[in-house]
């Protein structure tokens, strides 16, 4: 167990949350009319009159609106076992993906295995993104009700319960055992892709939030490009010998299965809910909230009237839904045009992915240094536009390390924008639950990748692999228009900063608690 006792205060904080920062009360989905932490009405000294906070008007406002004490502050610390937390959720998310990719990868192997169709088998990398989407919001709800503990438990333990199923599917006739093992990952993706925005925001000081994110989505893509090696290493294509096929599906099949159970025990000893101290400022002003007062329908009713948030959830989607389809159909893409090249295809998309998860830690640092969250992601979104058009026109050429290179360079860019993403979320949208925001996005992500999947699949088989993807390059430009009209509001690096940039209105609101009070309401100004 990861003691609790060493905790290091944060570099560069106060140690301290500044009492003007504290009663912050933005939506966050809390309900109108509740009170802040502490409660109820604020006291007054004898005489009946208030005692003047010596603070800014805004300040002041905002004090007066929390029924905070201007002495009342909270300290900031770091907490070593948050890098125990973040190492943890990377390599259970690893294995995930892992899991999701080790199909596609095999395609025409595991089409032979098991008597099914192309098709069949893209399925088993589809029902990822099919399983997702009815299940993130009862997801995002159980992460803001029962907490990071218990989502981190049930993702890692379905990632094993999952991977022990597919050891049942080592037959020819068992195709669909093994469809309903990879459902059961499948559902645990669920539990894991809304988590890195949540683990960095709740565990990580704002010097090294970006990055935090940055290495927990990078678990994920460290695992897609292991499941481009390593299966095409262990399962070579052996279709005279179904024996010595199956053999090898179970020793990839096992191994996933042991690693993925450890990984379920490790999570049970390390992860906590949060740490005993706030890594920030912004952690420690949505800690004063009461949980009795926050509203799960409130702060999916908030994400959807902010229109930059709508405009991101469009972009994000288009963008991460062309990734999952390019890599889902990359063998066969590759094996259109190099026949008998199924392991190269595999180093292909491990180049991809590997250029993307440098392109991820480059970005993540280079957010943190210079919190240009919009041009950042305009400038990568445009880079990967222009990756994907140079790897369309260049992929028939016949020459691989032509494909390899266009390939690394795709990667760096489409890969890299998605930790970008997801802290942008959380800049336009705070004070809501970072795990909710991260949810819509792969929300949407898995509704694009599947569209996308299927019709760059159809447009694949039917003509060209240029004619899907040059469907996905007119995707991306739609989504290059989209991020310009993206309207930059860094709300948590305000709060973090102490620019308080809020528009404060008190509004009369009718307490279902304390029928008699009129509460003041804090509404952002977007």
């Amino acid at each position: 167990m990861v003691e609790d006792g060493g905790e290091e205060e944060a570099e560069g904080e106060s140690g301290e949350v500044p009492a003007a920062a504290a009663p912050l009360q933005r939506c966050n989905g809390f309900l109108p009319g509740k009170e802040a932490a502490g409660g109820g009405e604020r006291p007054a000294p004898e005489g009946g009159e208030e005692r003047p906070a010596p603070a800014a008007p805004e300040a002041e406002a905002m004090l007066a609106a929390g029924g905070v004490r201007p002495e009342a502050r909270l300290e900031t610390r770091l907490s070593r076992r948050r890098l125990a937390v973040l190492a943890v959720f990377s390599c259970y998310s690893l294995v995930n993906a892992f899991q999701w990719i080790q199909y596609s990868i095999l395609n025409n192997v595991f089409a032979g295995f098991y008597g099914v169709s192309f098709t069949q088998i893209d399925w088993l990398s589809m029902v990822y993104m099919v399983a997702y989407v009815p299940l993130i919001l009862p997801a995002t709800w159980l992460l803001d009700a029962r907490g990071l503990r218990l989502t981190a438990l049930l993702g890692a333990g379905l990632n094993a319960l999952g991977a022990w199923l597919k050891c049942g599917s080592l037959a020819p006739q068992r195709y669909p055992l093994t469809l309903a093992a990879q459902a059961v990952c499948a559902v645990a993706q669920v539990f894991i892709l809304g988590l890195p925005s949540r683990i960095a925001s709740v565990w990580f000081g704002p010097t090294e939030v970006s990055t935090a994110c940055a290495v927990a989505v990078l678990g994920n893509q460290l695992g897609t490009a292991i499941g481009f090696l390593l299966p095409p290493v262990l399962v070579p294509n052996t279709p005279n010998d179904i024996d010595l096929m199956a053999h090898n599906i179970g020793i990839m099949f096992y191994g996933t299965a042991i690693v993925s159970t450890l990984l379920f025990f490790l999570t049970g000893v390390v992860f906590e809910e949060k740490p005993k101290y706030p890594p920030s400022h912004s952690q420690a002003v949505l800690q004063t909230k009461p949980p009795e007062d926050y509203s799960y329908k409130q702060s999916i009713i908030n994400l959807f009237k902010n229109i930059p948030f709508i405009l991101l959830l469009i972009s994000y989607g288009i963008m991460t839904g062309a990734f999952y389809s390019v890599s889902t159909l990359l063998n066969q893409m590759i094996v259109t045009h190099y026949e008998g090249e199924e392991v190269n295809a595999g180093r292909i998309g491990l180049t991809l992915v590997v250029a993307g998860m440098v392109g991820s830690i480059i970005c993540g640092l280079w957010l943190d240094y210079t919190k240009t969250y919009k041009q950042t992601t305009l400038i990568v979104y445009i880079l990967s536009f222009i990756g994907l058009l140079v790897f369309t026109f260049t992929l028939d050429l016949g020459y691989l390390i032509v494909v390899f290179v266009t390939g690394g360079v795709l990667g760096f860019f489409m890969t890299g924008y998605l930790p970008l993403g997801f802290e942008f979320a959380v800049e336009i949208t705070y004070p809501e639950s970072e795990g909710t925001s991260s949810g819509l996005l792969n929300a949407s992500a898995q509704i694009f990748g599947i569209v996308f999947t299927l019709v760059q699949g159809k447009l694949t088989t039917d003509y060209s692999p240029r004619a899907g993807n040059i469907f996905l390059c007119a995707w991306i430009f739609v989504g290059i228009i989209l991020t310009a009209l993206i309207k930059s509001d860094l709300r948590r690096h305000n709060v973090n900063s102490g620019i308080m940039s809020l528009d404060v209105k008190a509004v009369p609101v009718d307490s279902p608690v304390e029928p008699e009070s009129t509460a003041l309401k804090i509404q952002s100004a977007l």
